[in-house]
């Protein structure tokens, strides 16, 4: 499967049936009069958040989309019937703007699974001249016609739903992070830009199989990230709903003088894409302490207390060392608790943007238990 988070495609609703002209003509009934049904109404387009898809990607495969028509109503007094809906099955997390002339404008935000919303609606049906008939018209010869169906541009745009983004330099241990608390298998090596594309890794709490933490794995950030540079800065709009941030920086990273100047320099990349993600809850973690000594990771403990900082220490390759694991991953459990989803950030795209032509290959989710 390739992701795709963002797509075009046009909608077009359904036309009205018209109305019919006809006059009634039976045996032994004179003058029958007028009995022109009244034509169906059109089929609405209906966006629906179906929480089994993942990708936009079928929708830069086909790019109309058109509801069914009304049927014209007929002789005695028989109306058309409706045009079907169309439903288009979105992930759940997508955001539908429509394109006009003067610029986007939100439709919906299908923030729930099975949330759904009519973004074009059908044409009316036109009536028949059996309704037209009066004292002084007895024989209308003349209908109405159906009215046209909605029809819009429109740009799919899809958030993900987490509850934690987790971010960081490349190279930072950040996938290797994921697939220890949960069953996600991402691309994992020692080279910078290894994760091209967000993963999602879902735990499931030991004692609550209903209680679930959403992990998303998002691509390393460098410096000018907000500006373009690297790749990480296509998929920050993937961390704008999560609860809260897991900020991991790798022990080799660290200097001596500024240890934790790596945590400010992704601080002003969030800034620079935008002050609200900066702002966010943030749960601080040193990664790869496997490649110090314990003495040196015990003096960075007693330099993050000096600073008010909590930081935690621990090696996602090597569980065991230093230790602070079972720390992290309950911390993240209260975050889950005590912070609640934010809401996306909504920016207008401009009709020539050319990231739109742009796809990326895999994205992963899978349900594990979280490790004992």
């Amino acid at each position: 499967m390739r992701f795709v988070d963002e797509a075009i495609i046009s909608v077009k609703a359904g036309n009205g049936g018209h109305g019919c002209v006809s006059f009634r003509r039976e045996k032994f009934i004179p003058k029958g009069g007028p009995d022109g049904g009244d034509g169906g109404d059109g089929g609405n387009v209906i966006v629906r958040a179906d929480p089994r898809l993942l990708s936009l990607y079928d929708f830069r495969l086909r790019r109309h989309y058109e509801a069914q028509n009304g049927q014209s109503g007929m002789g005695g007094q028989c109306f058309g019937r409706k045009g079907e809906d169309l439903t288009l099955n979105l992930p759940v997390g997508t955001l539908v703007f429509a394109r006009t002339g003067d610029g986007e404008k939100l439709l919906a935000d299908l923030a729930a699974p099975d949330d759904e919303i009519i973004i074009a609606r059908g044409g009316r049906g036109g009536k028949g001249n059996e309704h037209f008939k009066s004292s002084t018209m007895r024989t209308p010869r003349f209908a109405q016609k159906g009215e046209p169906g909605e029809e819009l541009d429109l740009r799919l745009e899809l958030k993900m739903l987490a509850d934690a983004g987790i971010i960081g330099l490349p190279n930072a241990g950040k996938s290797t992070f994921i697939s220890l608390v949960s069953a996600a298998r991402p691309k994992i090596a020692d080279y910078p830009f290894t994760t091209l594309t967000p993963n999602l890794g879902v735990m499931i709490h030991e004692t609550d199989p209903d209680l679930r933490l959403i992990l998303a794995d998002i691509p390393g950030l460098i410096e000018g990230a907000h500006l373009g540079q690297g790749l990480g800065h296509r998929f920050l709009k993937h961390v704008e709903r999560t609860r809260f941030l897991v900020h991991i920086l790798s022990v080799e990273d660290v200097d001596a003088d500024d240890p934790w100047a790596g945590f400010d320099l992704i601080n002003a990349e969030l800034a620079g894409f935008d002050p609200t993600l900066a702002a966010r809850r943030q749960i601080l973690v040193i990664n790869k302490c496997d490649l110090r000594q314990p003495e040196e990771i015990k003096a960075l403990r007693r330099r993050a207390q000096a600073d008010g900082l909590d930081v935690f220490f621990i090696s996602a390759k090597n569980k065991d060392a230093p230790g602070d694991l079972e720390q992290l991953l309950k911390a993240m459990w209260t975050a889950r608790e005590e912070e609640l989803p934010h809401d996306p950030i909504l920016s207008a795209r401009d009709e020539n943007d050319s990231t739109l032509a742009e796809d990326f290959p895999d994205i992963e989710v899978i349900y594990t238990r979280e490790p004992s």
